[in-house]
């Protein structure tokens, strides 16, 4: 130890600097959170009744930004946001609430933020009870990793084995892909029943011609459901079955309403992209903004603007790797593509509903093709308006159970589209019956469970 006195004041001295720049961290820290409780506070009053939870877990702050834009949309949208970082969560808060939009990023193979550490230890770390939650979550991350978004999935099966319950489907998004971050605003109008919220990032469309439109279920009581196929103007893309289209709407009293996604019916070998669109009527039978427009209001040879968007969480298996599809009402498009993609290899085995036989049997030519090629292993079908019937595609799942226990076994992947409110939980919740809950979370985990709904 020195006797230099000098050397002692040298030493003082760097201390008090190094206290003091301490306490200026801190207090711009203080003051951040501040500022950033009070943005909070005001956007958790812009609706009526409990505001949604908002909880980001952000490396580089890109998952922070995005959910300052999701808590704006929901307000412009009459919902409340209340927005905090994972360093700040617990589960106290968690069980606070009815409703929560967790986006997390994942670093490296499959870790969290740091500002994630916290709750990675003392909350995922403990079993708690969160069956009073419905969540959504956006995952961000980079596919170069073997653990793509590895710290989302951990945060969702956390909370899937806790009780909680899904308002949709994990989104992924690979390095900021625009698309998918789309889709999470989607989904998000969804929640606030929005239809006119303009998309964050438009993207560029490319120009489509409309060459067929066909009324398939004339004299329905579940409302028109309408075939449409176009043609590319340009250089024809490539997309797998499961892919989504993005189709933008037109601009109407000088505001840009965005675009909405639908599931593509066909494979680039048809030359074609084609939908089975049902058209939206309002209370006061005034047509749905965009089905509407596509159903009535475009003419044969009118062009449209329109981008296909891979979706890898609804790509199909292996051919040798057998499908269960299930599905109700239009959702029976992303499935008919993927039985499009199939060979007699793995066979499929499709459960579908819908309201009457006689007028809602959509496909019907093709499936009995496919059951006669052997693509399709098995069909059953229910008419939930039909004397006789009256049962819903998650019906036919609870009494089918036994099969397919077997079917799973045999290392089966289940595929379901159509509608979320309604079919997809009671398919969901008939699955966990037929297979137990832990086998359903572990398929979904697996990527052997896997659903397109809206």
């Amino acid at each position: 130890m020195t006797a230099d006195p000098q050397r002692w004041l040298w030493a003082v001295g760097a201390l008090a600097l190094w206290l003091a720049l301490i306490a200026v961290i801190v207090w711009h820290e203080r003051k951040a959170r501040a500022a950033a409780r009070a943005r909070s506070d005001a956007l958790a009053g812009a609706g009526e009744g409990q505001p949604v939870l908002i909880a980001f877990a952000s490396q580089t702050g890109f998952a922070e930004e995005l959910a300052w834009m999701t808590a704006r949309s929901l307000g412009d949208g009459g919902v409340g946001a209340r927005v905090l970082s994972f360093a700040d969560l617990d589960v106290q808060t968690l069980k606070a609430t009815d409703r929560a939009l967790l986006i997390v990023s994942t670093t490296g193979e499959g870790d969290p933020p740091d500002s994630a550490a916290r709750f990675v230890r003392k909350v995922m770390g403990e079993a708690t009870d969160l069956s009073g939650l419905r969540f959504g979550l956006l995952a961000l991350g980079d596919r170069s990793y073997d653990r793509f978004c590895g710290f989302g999935h951990a945060v969702d099966g956390w909370l899937r084995r806790a009780g909680a319950e899904p308002l949709f489907d994990m989104v992924e998004v690979n390095n900021g892909e625009a698309g998918a971050i789309r889709h999470w605003q989607h989904q998000l109008n969804q929640i606030t029943g929005s239809i006119t919220a303009p998309d964050w990032t438009p993207p560029a469309y490319d120009p489509w011609r409309l060459v067929e439109r066909t009324l398939v279920n004339p004299g329905s009581p579940g409302g028109e459901a309408w075939h449409l196929a176009f043609e590319t103007m340009g250089a024809s893309p490539d997309w797998s079955a499961g892919d989504i289209a993005e189709v933008g709407l037109p601009e109407r009293d000088g505001v840009t309403p965005g675009s909405r996604e639908y599931s593509i019916a066909s494979l680039p070998s048809d030359g074609r992209v084609e939908f089975l669109i049902r058209l939206i009527r309002h209370p006061d039978g005034a047509p749905g903004l965009a089905s509407g427009w596509l159903t009535q209001d475009l003419a044969l040879g009118d062009q449209i603007g329109m981008r296909l968007r891979t979706n890898r969480s609804f790509h199909g298996p292996a051919d040798e790797t057998p499908m269960i599809l299930i599905g109700n009402g239009t959702g029976i498009a992303g499935l008919r593509a993927h039985l499009k993609a199939r060979t007699a290899a793995g066979g499929a085995w499709l459960l579908f509903g819908e309201r009457t036989q006689a007028h809602d049997a959509f496909f019907d030519a093709e499936l009995q093709a496919w059951l006669a090629s052997g693509v399709l292993r098995r069909i059953d079908r229910s008419f939930s308006r039909d004397a006789g019937d009256g049962q819903y595609v998650q019906n036919l799942v609870a009494a089918a159970a036994d099969e397919l226990r077997a079917w799973v076994a045999r290392g089966a992947a289940i595929y379901v589209c159509g509608s979320l409110e309604g079919m997809s939980q009671g398919v969901h919740a008939a699955l966990e019956s037929a297979l137990g809950a832990d086998v359903a979370l572990t398929l979904l985990e697996e990527g052997r469970y896997r659903r397109d709904v809206y």
